[in-house]
Parts: C-alpha cells; sequence; structure tokens
C-alpha cells in the first residue's frame, strides 16, 4: 500500500487493509474556467463581520447535509503538522497551495473549520455480510468482494471553511490563483515527518460555484509513485470554502482506478448550507 502524507484519514474502517493518509489540495481554474466575481449583494465581503469558529462550524456540512456521505472531523492526531506555521515551503508563492494541502486555511483567515466527508459505500452497495467468506455461496462471495471494491473505489474529502477580514477572502483567492500559475513544476512541503513532493500542480475546470471559485490537480509522490489528488476553493463573500479529494482506489494502487473528482454533490451540499 501506498503511504501519502498526513493527516490520516481513519480509512482502516472502511477496508481493514487500507491504511489511507490524506493531504488537501487547493485550485486555479487553468485557463480561465474558475468563476469570476460576480458582484453578487453577498459581494461587500469588506464591510462583512468575518465569522468566528463556531458561526462556522454552524455552516460547514452535516452527513444530513450531504446524502450519501459520511461526515466526521478531521482527525487532527496525526496532522501534517501541529500548527499552520509549522508547515514549510521554500518557494512562498506556492504555501497557499501547501496549506490546503495540509489541511489549514489558504490564507491568514481569523477563523478555521474543517470535516472529512468519504462517500458512504452503503449507499451503493448492499449491507455488509454476516457469513464468513468459506460458509458462502458463489453469490454472496461475489456480493461481498462487490462491496469491498465500492468502498476501495469511493473518495474521500476533507472540506473547510475559513473566514477573513476585509478583502482577505479576495486576496487569498488571488494568491491561489498566482500559485497554481507559479507552481506548475511542483513543490515541496515539509511537517513533523517530513518532506512531501508534490511534482506537478495544473489547473482545472471549476465548477462555479460562489462569488468565484478555482479548481486544481496536483501529483503527489506517495511511496515513489505518482498520485494524483483533485481540489477547489470558492469564495462566498468574505468566507473561503476548499474541497481537497482523493480516491481510496488510486491510493491502494489500482492502476485501473477510474478517473475521479470533487464530488459535486458535495460541493452542491456545501454551497447551499452557505446560502
Amino acid at each position: 500500500m501506498k503511504r501519502f502524507a498526513r493527516p490520516r484519514t481513519g480509512a482502516a474502517a472502511v477496508v481493514s487493509v487500507l491504511s489511507l493518509a490524506l493531504v488537501t489540495g487547493c485550485s486555479d481554474s487553468g485557463s480561465g474556467s474558475g468563476s469570476d466575481d460576480k458582484g453578487s449583494g453577498k459581494d461587500s465581503a469588506a464591510a462583512a463581520k468575518p465569522l468566528s469558529d463556531s458561526e462556522l462550524g454552524k455552516l460547514i456540512i452535516t452527513a444530513a447535509d450531504a446524502k450519501g456521505f459520511k461526515v466526521s472531523p478531521a482527525d487532527k492526531a496525526d496532522a501534517f503538522a501541529d500548527s499552520k506555521k509549522d508547515v514549510k515551503v521554500v518557494d512562498e508563492k506556492c504555501a497557499p497551495l501547501a496549506y490546503v494541502l495540509t489541511g489549514f486555511a489558504p490564507g491568514d483567515s481569523v477563523s478555521y473549520v474543517n470535516r472529512m466527508a468519504q462517500e458512504d459505500p452503503a449507499a451503493k452497495a448492499s449491507a455488509s455480510p454476516t457469513k464468513d467468506m468459506e460458509d458462502m455461496s458463489p453469490e454472496e462471495l461475489e456480493k461481498a468482494l462487490g462491496s469491498v471494491t465500492d468502498a476501495l473505489g469511493s473518495t474521500m474529502t476533507i472540506v473547510s471553511l475559513s473566514s477573513y477580514e476585509g478583502d482577505g477572502a479576495k486576496e487569498t483567492m488571488s494568491s491561489v490563483s498566482e500559485a497554481i500559475e507559479g507552481c506548475g513544476g511542483g513543490f515541496t512541503a515539509t511537517g513533523k515527518d517530513g518532506p512531501q513532493k508534490f511534482s506537478k500542480v495544473a489547473g482545472e475546470k471549476a465548477s462555479g460555484n460562489g462569488d468565484e471559485s478555482v479548481a486544481f490537480a496536483t501529483t503527489a509522490d506517495a511511496e515513489g509513485s505518482p498520485l494524483t489528488v483533485h481540489a477547489e476553493v470558492a469564495r462566498h463573500g468574505n468566507t473561503v470554502a476548499t474541497y481537497y479529494s482523493l480516491s481510496l482506489a488510486a491510493l491502494a494502487g489500482d492502476g485501473k482506478a477510474a478517473a475521479y473528482s470533487v464530488p459535486a454533490a458535495l460541493i452542491e451540499a456545501q454551497t447551499a448550507k452557505l446560502g
């Protein structure tokens, strides 16, 4: 199994043989495919009061909001770094990407909360079998193996919200976009377990949600093998939402793992919660 940079997600609960370590990712829309500043009523961000951690906690998605996903607090015990200031990036312009990829707010936020959202295999597979494998009929064994395949094919996503003073949210979005432009050749972030190398960053088409949004894919080194992960960052007034997704099948080294992206349903659920 491949080992990826922290924080770990506890994916062993999904499949006991899988040890998942999830970093997070932030993004740009590449060739201008993200949404522009829409100038909505919400866009009086500079005049809006930043939200507190507790206020953000009421706005971040729950399992009730995101049907088909299990939602829980992200595990802080195995974090990439104990604090944002402990994340070291040689090239400062790439730091906003490194912060999101390691579970922290992309900019200088007043407050920050995050959650781990995992596609629920039970939503698309039958209930787990109660029989031992040796006692199963061929049909029951096929169903059981199908459930494991569904679990490995699911996606884990770190969803975060951060709130900013003044034009901080807009400036954060600009710094993320500029990082994508300038860090296409990759960068290295160092935390308490040592360096994590990202060899490539490429812009992707964003969802268009929020007042502006950007998306990207990055290729990380997972025990010497390339592993591509996806992310989106969206601004809603003076609040920034980030989404970083990793396929369990890709992490497990399945060369035939299907292409994936940040789940659109998850973005839509969080967008609706933000109003």
